[in-house]
């Protein structure tokens, strides 16, 4: 993993909140960015016995997802549907499909969504005062250590994941192209590839240090027009075979494309259990 230049020192707070809709041991944290100057909860999930005794000394693979607040809880979640990841990630665990593993969901900010999650100017939409070019530092030099210093996470590339979706997901790829080595797991759901210009399509191709496993999703009406929904996937699929010309074998790289889905959470929380077996299983 290389090595991580200096850390910025955020605010979180090491008090958590425990969530009682969630399935198992959901704990949320009201984390102060110094580089967003703003505020947001992370919420962290954690596997079955985590605190048991015989666990206290074993650390855990963890996954990063953007828009932390669709993930656990339908009360939070937009237009009241989640991802489901609790529910998945218990189930998957107990079955032995993946290990136990730690899920932090890191919630957009509302209004500056799109602002934080877009690398590039855009024209279409006009957004000139974008803010993604510091969401890798925000990541990995506040949202990171803070985590690693509250709960036992296993570090290094192999045991670090990051995803999202749609904008959540573009600022994840941009992220893993920004620290390429980083992160060992990438998982892409309905990813924005149209953003300015297309521009990280672009950059993908001259990227020759991708994650060790990616999962790419997209559904055939993403876009609810059948013409723009066909861009949608094309786009999806160049990414998919710009990464196969980077020698990723089918091992390392998975693409789902689900006919009729859509661009919604509940589409997201259909493929995710299979997106965590792609990713984390044996």
């Amino acid at each position: 993993m290389a090595t991580r230049k200096k850390q910025i020192k955020a605010g979180g707070n090491p008090e958590a909140i425990r969530a009682g809709g969630a399935t198992g041991d959901l704990r949320l944290h009201e984390f102060r960015s110094r580089l967003f100057r703003n505020t947001r909860y992370l919420r962290v999930w954690l596997p079955p016995d985590y605190d048991a005794p015989e666990n206290l000394s074993r650390h855990y693979p963890v996954l990063y997802l953007n828009d932390g607040q669709n993930l656990f809880e339908a009360s939070t979640a937009f237009g009241g549907r989640e991802w489901q990841v609790d529910e998945a990630a218990d189930r998957l665990i107990r079955e032995g499909a993946i290990p136990p593993m730690i899920v932090v969901g890191i919630d957009n900010t509302g209004k500056d969504r799109i602002r934080e999650y877009m690398p590039h100017r855009s024209m279409h939409p006009m957004m000139l005062r974008v803010q993604g070019k510091y969401y890798p530092d925000f990541l990995m030099k506040e949202v990171m250590p803070f985590v690693e210093g509250q709960y036992r996470v296993a570090t290094g590339p192999e045991e670090t994941g990051l995803g999202g979706s749609s904008m959540g997901a573009l600022i994840a790829l941009h992220t893993v192209i920004a620290r390429p080595g980083d992160f060992g797991r990438l998982l892409l759901e309905s990813p924005s590839l149209w953003a300015s210009q297309r521009q990280l399509i672009k950059e993908s191709r001259t990227v020759r240090i991708w994650p060790e496993r990616i999962f790419l999703g997209v559904g055939t009406s993403e876009a609810g027009v059948a013409d723009r929904s066909r861009t949608v996937v094309d786009d999806v699929r160049e990414l998919a075979a710009i990464m196969r010309r980077a020698v990723l074998s089918e091992k390392r790289l998975r693409l789902a494309i689900q006919e009729g889905a859509g661009h919604n959470e509940g589409a997201w929380a259909e493929r995710f259990p299979e997106a965590l077996r792609f990713l984390y299983g044996a």
